[in-house]
């Protein structure tokens, strides 16, 4: 919304009433009148403003909240294993359960 002049509210009032056949006339109820306009139209500009603020910040919180259930509720991923690692001779490295037939089998040869 543009901002109001504060004359333009005074000058709509003025025609309003000319067209009902009642003319403004300079005196001291038309600066009273003039006064409240000028303060009705500060009013409705701050109003206006602080609502296009709160808009503003409301929104930004909604954008950040939305971001946060997305993150609690996206899947999760599946663990994977890690990689298997080829050997510098072209097998494929030893499991544990291999490793550990291989240590045992040492250690049987020592005794």
């Amino acid at each position: 919304m543009n901002p109001i002049r504060k004359d333009e509210l005074y000058e709509n009032i003025s025609q309003f009433l000319k067209n009902k056949g009642i003319e403004l006339k300079e005196g001291s109820y038309t600066k009273g009148i003039h006064a409240g306009c000028s303060l009705l139209a500060d009013a409705i500009n701050l109003s206006q403003t602080g609502v296009e603020r709160a808009k503003t910040g409301i929104e930004r919180r909604l954008d950040q909240v939305r971001q946060v259930i997305h993150e609690k509720t996206a899947p999760k991923r599946p663990a994977t294993p890690p990689p298997v690692e080829p050997a510098p001779n072209g097998k494929a490295k030893a499991t544990a359960r291999t490793k550990r037939k291989a240590t045992s089998k040492k250690s049987k040869r020592r005794n």
